[in-house]
């Protein structure tokens, strides 16, 4: 399948995809509610363990708990759509063992539902995070609609990471316990509990090579500061997330004929 092959499918994602959120809230009484409970809780538990029990402070505000809750949480947007994705990746194909054995099925659109699902979440925490900044504070940046933009190069990166993990582990299927490492090394490697400034500058490479930090930067400068991030700098993450696209697409293609023969 090819990369413009993905589109001729958007019903068919469409349609997964709605059935995915549904179905993940499915049985429960509050049912797609929770959506929005646990933003709204994560929101509440982190304020209250780093602000009173850590006494933690962020450089260049106030001390104000409100403030440093609203500039983690901007962080964990980020990284929660990452994790989500990536976690999810490497039982996609397994989730989808009867879709395998069907040819006409574009088995390449599995990745994207996933993403789908996940931004549907993160924009749900996203609207949690302005409602309270709204109140905070009495409005939003107007660099808020930049959002979509700079959640390309992080979209790209976080799908092509998908293809190549999903494609993968149907082979080597010890991937699946290592990713899980991964992403928990990544949450206390980025600068979200932290500002990216506040690494000593020995360590200031591995923030550089850590390739979700830039979009955690970005998402907080555009809704907390108010800031447009460098273009040169969106620039250049954006290319090489399409990069990492571009290859683990490529992977994902190659691998999946050999999906039912493993299955």
């Amino acid at each position: 399948m090819k990369i413009n092959g993905l589109f001729k499918h958007k019903e068919l994602i469409f349609v997964l995809t709605k059935k995915e959120i549904l179905g993940r809230y499915r049985g429960s009484s509050l049912g797609i509610l929770w959506s929005l409970i646990i933003p709204i809780t994560m929101l509440i538990v982190y304020t209250f363990v780093f602000s009173s029990i850590f006494n933690a402070k962020w450089p260049g505000t106030t001390e104000s708990k409100s403030d440093f809750a609203l500039l983690l949480f901007a962080g964990l947007i980020v990284f929660n759509l990452m994790a989500e994705c990536i976690n999810r990746s490497p039982n996609i194909i397994f989730e989808n063992v009867n879709y395998v054995k069907k040819v006409v099925f574009p088995l390449g659109i599995l990745p994207i539902v996933v993403m789908l699902t996940a931004l549907f979440h993160a924009f749900i925490s996203l609207f949690v995070w302005i409602v309270f900044y709204v109140f905070i504070h009495g409005f939003v940046n107007w660099t808020i609609i930049l959002i979509p933009i700079y959640l390309v190069p992080l979209i790209l990166f976080i799908l092509g990471c998908s293809y190549l993990i999903s494609s993968i582990t149907v082979y080597f299927r010890d991937i699946g316990q290592a990713v899980g490492i991964v992403v928990t090394l990544l949450m206390f490697l980025s600068p979200i509990f932290y500002p990216a400034e506040s690494v000593p500058e020995q360590f200031q490479l591995l923030l550089l090579a850590n390739p979700i930090a830039p979009a955690i930067e970005d998402m907080r400068q555009i809704l907390y500061w108010g800031q447009v991030p460098a273009v040169s700098g969106y620039i250049m993450y954006l290319a090489s997330c399409f990069m990492v696209f571009i290859f683990g697409f490529m992977i994902f293609n190659r691998l999946k004929k050999g999906f039912a023969d493993v299955l």
